[in-house]
């Protein structure tokens, strides 16, 4: 897997920061419109709201719908190897798996653009520990947000599965 080299040197370095994606997903507490998604309706209400992220990262020439696969099903591994069960699921759905989408298990969950927010700042802060960023330089500069853009996702997805969703556009 050509992009975990990228994103740390080898699989293992980048796999050491799933764990902890897994807990911010595991633990949570309680821009454009897209032209016809077919996920809302069925994995996520229509989305409440919108934005749009300017991505400073460019896709990695690597990334593919197998890396991006690979991302999700090591997340939800992790998750899977707690003592609790998961309170939301992470998975990539397109055509490409270029659409990130994670969704609560559980009500009274990522229920406020805020809240949604919150979680994609927790999850920066994993993604600053990866060895890519540092080694760019970029560790107090990139976001999560940029690491998605790096593999190659261009849409996150974020519900509490029954009436909230926010879409974050990767440009």
């Amino acid at each position: 897997m050509h992009i975990w080299r990228r994103l740390g040197r080898q699989w293992r370095a980048a796999a050491r920061s799933l764990p902890a994606l897994a807990v911010i997903l595991g633990s949570l507490a309680a821009g454009p419109a897209q032209a016809a998604d077919r996920h809302a309706g069925y994995y996520y209400p229509e989305p409440t709201s919108r934005e749009v992220y300017e991505a400073r990262a460019y896709t990695l020439p690597e990334a593919s719908r197998k890396a991006r696969i690979a991302f999700v099903t090591g997340i939800t591994s992790e998750q899977n190897k707690a003592p609790y069960p998961p309170t939301a699921a992470i998975f990539a759905k397109g055509t490409e798996a270029e659409k990130l989408i994670i969704v609560a298990l559980s009500d009274e969950r990522i229920d406020t653009v805020y809240r949604a927010r919150a979680i994609f700042a927790q999850m920066t802060a994993v993604a600053r520990l990866l060895p890519i960023f540092t080694e760019l330089g970029v560790e107090d500069y990139f976001t999560f947000f940029d690491l998605v853009k790096m593999m190659g996702f261009k849409q996150i997805t974020i519900s509490n599965g029954r009436e909230f969703a926010h879409q974050v556009s990767i440009q």
